[in-house]
């Protein structure tokens, strides 16, 4: 069983359809660069993952579990699909630390200093341990987002979800975020990763799909989508891409 499963996934905002029967599964431990152009679709179909997005056709399942089902418990959900989105999401008024033991304390209801161990120890992961005590405010772009990661990564979720993670970035802070997200790739998270960032997707990636106009126009193993995409679309994107 897949980790991440979507079949026939479609979506509509009003009359415009933003998702066309999008079809493909994230095993256990794989790593997967979702790409195209701006408005294909790509944010959209990562947050029906986790249900920041209804979708009113299809099926997709995480872990086994019908994220469209009725009675799903999003709570639940949400703290084991850990997601990093583009503009980090911190709570600005609170210090790193406790931005990264409030949803263990509410959601997973661990004590305080249990907590707290565990969110010191992922703020080690990501070079950020000095940080602690400061807030979102006081860091750089860079600093904000591997803290974003670390507060995903300390629900324990059984898959991460990326949202274009380093286009808010400057492009000297770039690498310190990817070099995090390499390192959980190596670790064998099982990822879905929206972004630009080639480098990453020829470094890390098992698969990369490549969407345009909603829906999946070609899903391909890393090596098969950088030698010669089948689809004409997917060559032009790459020849621009590759070249800036």
């Amino acid at each position: 069983m897949a980790m991440i499963e979507c079949k026939d996934v479609s979506k509509w905002y009003g009359s415009f359809q933003v998702l066309t029967n999008c079809t493909t599964a994230v095993e256990k431990g794989e790593v997967i660069v979702v790409c195209g152009p701006s408005g294909s679709g790509k944010s959209t179909l990562i947050k029906c993952v986790n249900a920041l997005e209804p979708f009113q056709k299809g099926v997709i399942t995480v872990d086994g579990v019908s994220v469209g089902a009725p009675k799903i418990n999003l709570p639940k959900l949400r703290s084991r699909v850990g997601m990093v989105f583009q503009h980090f999401e911190l709570f600005p008024h609170l210090t790193i630390i406790d931005n990264l033991t409030l949803a263990q304390i509410k959601v997973l209801n661990r004590k305080t200093d249990e907590a707290k161990t565990r969110g010191m120890k992922l703020l080690d992961r990501v070079g950020l341990t000095s940080q602690a005590a400061k807030f979102p405010g006081q860091l750089s772009g860079g600093q904000q987002q591997r803290v974003a990661i670390a507060r995903a990564l300390s629900m324990d979720p059984i898959c991460m979800l990326f949202d274009e993670p380093t286009s808010a970035l400057d492009p000297e802070m770039i690498n310190e975020v990817l070099d995090v997200m390499v390192q959980l790739a190596k670790e064998g998270m099982t990822m879905m990763v929206v972004t630009h960032e080639m480098g990453f997707a020829r470094k890390v990636a098992h698969r990369v799909i490549f969407m345009d106009g909603g829906e999946i126009v070609e899903d391909a193993r890393k090596d098969d989508f950088f030698g010669q995409p089948r689809s004409e679309r997917a060559q032009q994107f790459l020849s621009k891409i590759l070249h800036n």
